[in-house]
């Protein structure tokens, strides 16, 4: 028996890869099939099952394309309706894989078709436990994904993650390896280990959701408090999973179309499409095609880019390092971006050197930050998230995070410079650009962002206080 953790840092989502005599089942797959296809010519074995823990909503799932190049069975736990074919499980149906069995836990609460998948080894012993978004490591499932009006609320989910909790997930041995869908980073819960691999042991122990005198009105109160609003992209990335996509395929091959610079600014002018940059902040600071948005390939690209572009349908050109074309595709298409029209030639020196207009992004460092302050009083915002900003923040500066970026537009000052910065200097560019497309010019990052603010004499809320003060 093997059983391999395929982890993608971008989503913070884990895959499962688990082979027994020859015969393979896939867990949650990633929209690009190739590395399961990979490993099972590796393994000289054959994929037999490819197990849906639920609808995700983070992401689009690899689930549609592997069936149809495998011929594997696509299963998803009771309540799951689709329009492909796929095998709906019953509650503690048992799936043979060569020695092993994998059996269908329904645990309903994340959503109304989520189910675990426990491992039982050769000798009847449960082993794992693959717990989709049902339990995290430290933490549990939002309730609130897949309310319909009228129908449920995310109580009522909360009430039903509770009892599936206890009724299907604490009662296995403390010894059962527990392998979550996602670890730190992702939107699918609150608190999340940065760890990917635990115990149900160690999770009865640490676990605040997990506490054994907890109430069931205890635990729907703690899990739905401080709940920030899905991503806007969450619902869509619904529809394909249950829908299908187009084929990851033909989804690299339209977009990894290189266009000149005279063909890029014509489709651009024709289609209406975003100019998306994907390259390292400094370059993009240093020079940019004008009215482009910055969202950055080394950080955290998809989830941004999910929760940033309102629309999946959204045409898209690229702005990139030479030779990551098809790396930028696939993550694009990871979250259900599938309408990249292609990409500028020669990046964009191209442009620049082809003499057309270009655009730059005032950036200064956190020492000429303070000085500023001391000195002008200038307005500084935080960009970073609610839970950064309460944790601490520059004294007297308001949180504008970049998630809800839209909703403070009318906050940023139109007749003097104004300063953004984040924890280290990616999310403030991107929130820069989103501005600057706007036409918002006055506004000036601060490099390093709170990282480097730590280090300068700019009053904060974390400083220390005299205990006398105290009261």
């Amino acid at each position: 028996m093997k059983v391999e953790q395929i982890y993608t840092g971008c989503l913070a989502q884990g895959a499962y890869y688990i082979e027994s005599n020859g015969e393979v089942a896939i867990i949650d797959p990633l929209r690009e099939v190739s590395p399961y296809l990979e490993r099972t010519q590796k393994d000289k074995a054959k994929i037999k099952y490819i197990f849906e823990t639920h609808f995700h909503a983070d992401f689009v799932s690899g689930h549609v394309t592997l069936a149809e190049k495998t011929g594997a069975k696509i299963v998803f736990g009771p309540n799951a309706e689709t329009t492909y074919n796929a095998h709906i499980a019953k509650d503690n149906e048992e799936f043979k894989l060569g020695d092993v069995t994998i059996i269908a836990l329904h645990t309903p609460g994340h959503t109304m078709e989520s189910t675990s998948y426990v491992l039982r080894d050769k000798d009847g012993k449960d082993y794992a436990l693959f717990s989709g978004d049902t339990l995290f490591l430290g933490d549990v499932g939002r309730p609130d994904l897949a309310q319909k009006t009228g129908e449920l609320t995310e109580a009522d989910l909360a009430g039903f993650l509770f009892d599936s909790l206890r009724t299907k997930i604490m009662t296995l041995a403390d010894d059962v390896i527990v392998y979550p869908a996602h670890g730190a980073g992702s939107a699918c819960g609150k608190n999340l280990s940065k760890e990917t691999v635990g115990s149900i042991g160690e999770q009865k122990k640490t676990n605040y959701a997990l506490r054994a005198d907890m109430t069931k009105e205890e635990f729907v109160k703690e899990v739905t408090d401080g709940l920030l609003p899905p991503p806007a992209y969450f619902p869509l990335n619904v529809k394909l999973n249950k829908e299908g996509y187009k084929h990851i395929d033909e989804v690299i091959k339209t977009g990894t179309t290189a266009l000149s610079v005279s063909d890029f600014e014509k489709v651009a002018n024709e289609t209406d499409a975003l100019i998306l940059d994907v390259r390292h902040q400094t370059e993009f600071i240093n020079g940019f095609i004008p009215r482009s948005i910055f969202i950055g390939i080394d950080g955290g690209f998809a989830p941004w880019v999910g929760a940033l572009i309102k629309d999946i349908e959204q045409p898209i050109l690229l702005v990139v390092e030479e030779g990551r074309e098809e790396e930028v595709i696939i993550r694009l298409s990871r979250v259900g971006f599938d309408n990249t029209l292609g990409f500028l030639e020669g990046s964009f020196a191209a442009w620049k050197d082809a003499g057309k207009e270009i655009d730059t992004l005032k950036s200064v460092s956190a020492e000429t930050l303070e000085e500023e302050i001391n000195e002008n009083k200038v307005p500084v915002f935080d960009v970073r998230k609610p839970g950064e900003y309460d944790s601490e923040h520059i004294e007297n500066v308001p949180s504008t995070p970049l998630d809800y970026l839209n909703n403070h537009v009318a906050e940023f000052p139109s007749d003097k410079d104004f300063y953004l910065h984040c924890a280290g200097g990616y999310r403030s560019v991107i929130a820069s650009s989103i501005l600057k497309a706007r036409g918002i010019h006055n506004v000036i990052d601060v490099a390093g962002g709170y990282g480097a603010i730590r280090n300068t004499g700019i009053i904060r809320t974390d400083v220390a206080v005299c205990p006398s003060t105290l009261k």
